[in-house]
Protein backbone atom coordinates (compact mmCIF):
# COMPACT_ATOMS: atom_id res chain seq x y z
CA UNK A 1 0.00 0.00 0.00
CA UNK A 2 1.56 3.28 -1.06
CA UNK A 3 1.50 6.51 0.90
CA UNK A 4 -1.56 8.00 -0.84
CA UNK A 5 -3.64 4.87 -0.26
CA UNK A 6 -2.55 4.79 3.37
CA UNK A 7 -3.51 8.45 3.92
CA UNK A 8 -6.87 7.87 2.25
CA UNK A 9 -7.54 4.79 4.40
CA UNK A 10 -6.70 6.76 7.55
CA UNK A 11 -9.01 9.59 6.49
CA UNK A 12 -11.90 7.18 5.81
CA UNK A 13 -11.31 5.53 9.20
CA UNK A 14 -11.35 8.97 10.86
CA UNK A 15 -14.77 9.68 9.35
CA UNK A 16 -16.09 6.70 11.31
CA UNK A 17 -19.10 6.05 9.08
CA UNK A 18 -20.49 2.58 8.59
CA UNK A 19 -21.53 2.24 4.97
CA UNK A 20 -23.64 -0.82 4.15
CA UNK A 21 -22.71 -3.16 1.33
CA UNK A 22 -24.93 -2.26 -1.63
CA UNK A 23 -24.65 -2.58 -5.38
CA UNK A 24 -26.47 -1.34 -8.49
CA UNK A 25 -29.98 -2.73 -8.59
CA UNK A 26 -30.50 -2.40 -4.84
CA UNK A 27 -33.21 -0.11 -3.53
CA UNK A 28 -31.64 2.23 -0.99
CA UNK A 29 -32.94 4.92 1.34
CA UNK A 30 -30.48 7.78 1.78
CA UNK A 31 -30.96 10.17 4.70
CA UNK A 32 -29.60 13.49 3.46
CA UNK A 33 -29.14 16.57 5.64
CA UNK A 34 -30.96 19.57 4.17
CA UNK A 35 -30.42 23.10 5.50
CA UNK A 36 -33.43 25.41 5.28
CA UNK A 37 -32.63 28.83 6.61
CA UNK A 38 -31.30 28.44 10.14
CA UNK A 39 -32.50 24.90 10.77
CA UNK A 40 -31.54 21.58 9.26
CA UNK A 41 -33.45 18.35 8.84
CA UNK A 42 -32.88 14.90 7.40
CA UNK A 43 -34.67 14.19 4.14
CA UNK A 44 -35.13 10.59 2.98
CA UNK A 45 -34.45 9.87 -0.68
CA UNK A 46 -35.45 6.35 -1.69
CA UNK A 47 -34.81 4.81 -5.08
CA UNK A 48 -32.84 2.29 -7.11
CA UNK A 49 -29.07 2.57 -7.14
CA UNK A 50 -28.21 2.65 -10.85
CA UNK A 51 -24.44 3.11 -10.58
CA UNK A 52 -21.47 3.26 -8.25
CA UNK A 53 -18.12 4.75 -9.09
CA UNK A 54 -14.83 5.05 -7.27
CA UNK A 55 -15.01 1.87 -5.20
CA UNK A 56 -14.68 2.83 -1.55
CA UNK A 57 -12.33 5.79 -2.09
CA UNK A 58 -12.85 9.22 -0.62
CA UNK A 59 -14.20 10.51 -3.92
CA UNK A 60 -16.55 7.55 -4.49
CA UNK A 61 -20.14 8.30 -5.41
CA UNK A 62 -23.37 6.53 -6.30
CA UNK A 63 -26.44 7.47 -8.31
CA UNK A 64 -29.99 6.85 -7.08
CA UNK A 65 -33.00 6.99 -9.41
CA UNK A 66 -36.61 7.30 -8.33
CA UNK A 67 -39.92 8.13 -9.96
CA UNK A 68 -41.45 11.27 -8.45
CA UNK A 69 -44.94 12.28 -9.62
CA UNK A 70 -44.48 10.29 -12.84
CA UNK A 71 -41.12 11.89 -13.63
CA UNK A 72 -37.76 10.12 -13.30
CA UNK A 73 -35.38 11.89 -10.92
CA UNK A 74 -31.73 10.98 -10.43
CA UNK A 75 -29.41 12.23 -7.75
CA UNK A 76 -25.68 11.64 -7.34
CA UNK A 77 -24.47 11.28 -3.75
CA UNK A 78 -20.81 11.35 -2.67
CA UNK A 79 -20.33 8.19 -0.60
CA UNK A 80 -18.36 9.84 2.22
CA UNK A 81 -20.22 13.15 2.27
CA UNK A 82 -20.76 14.73 5.70
CA UNK A 83 -24.29 15.61 4.54
CA UNK A 84 -25.30 11.94 4.32
CA UNK A 85 -26.89 10.94 7.60
CA UNK A 86 -27.64 7.30 6.81
CA UNK A 87 -27.79 4.76 4.00
CA UNK A 88 -30.24 1.88 4.38
CA UNK A 89 -30.68 -1.02 1.95
CA UNK A 90 -34.42 -1.58 1.53
CA UNK A 91 -34.25 -4.53 -0.88
CA UNK A 92 -31.68 -6.31 -3.02
CA UNK A 93 -32.08 -6.38 -6.78
CA UNK A 94 -31.03 -9.09 -9.21
CA UNK A 95 -29.24 -7.43 -12.14
CA UNK A 96 -26.52 -8.43 -14.58
CA UNK A 97 -25.00 -5.03 -15.24
CA UNK A 98 -22.82 -2.63 -13.27
CA UNK A 99 -24.48 0.46 -14.74
CA UNK A 100 -28.26 0.47 -15.09
CA UNK A 101 -28.56 3.49 -17.37
CA UNK A 102 -30.97 1.56 -19.60
CA UNK A 103 -33.65 2.13 -16.94
CA UNK A 104 -33.84 5.76 -18.09
CA UNK A 105 -35.60 4.71 -21.29
CA UNK A 106 -37.90 2.17 -19.63
CA UNK A 107 -41.41 2.87 -18.36
CA UNK A 108 -43.79 0.94 -16.13
CA UNK A 109 -43.31 -2.77 -15.58
CA UNK A 110 -40.28 -3.02 -17.86
CA UNK A 111 -38.38 -0.74 -15.46
CA UNK A 112 -38.88 -3.11 -12.54
CA UNK A 113 -35.98 -5.03 -11.04
CA UNK A 114 -36.46 -8.57 -9.75
CA UNK A 115 -35.72 -8.94 -6.04
CA UNK A 116 -32.94 -11.23 -4.86
CA UNK A 117 -34.43 -13.80 -2.53
CA UNK A 118 -31.33 -15.88 -1.84
CA UNK A 119 -29.20 -13.00 -0.57
CA UNK A 120 -27.45 -13.46 2.76
CA UNK A 121 -25.77 -10.50 4.41
CA UNK A 122 -22.09 -10.82 5.26
CA UNK A 123 -22.83 -10.29 8.95
CA UNK A 124 -25.44 -13.06 8.95
CA UNK A 125 -23.08 -15.40 7.11
CA UNK A 126 -20.27 -14.70 9.58
CA UNK A 127 -22.60 -15.27 12.53
CA UNK A 128 -23.78 -18.59 11.08
CA UNK A 129 -20.21 -19.97 10.97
Amino acid sequence: MNLLQQLEAEHIAALGKSIPDFAPGDTVRVGFKVVEGSRSRVQAYEGVCISRRGGNNLNASFTVRKISFGEGVERVFPLHSPNIDSITVVRRGKVRRAKLYYLRSRRGKSARIVEKTNYKARDEAAAAK
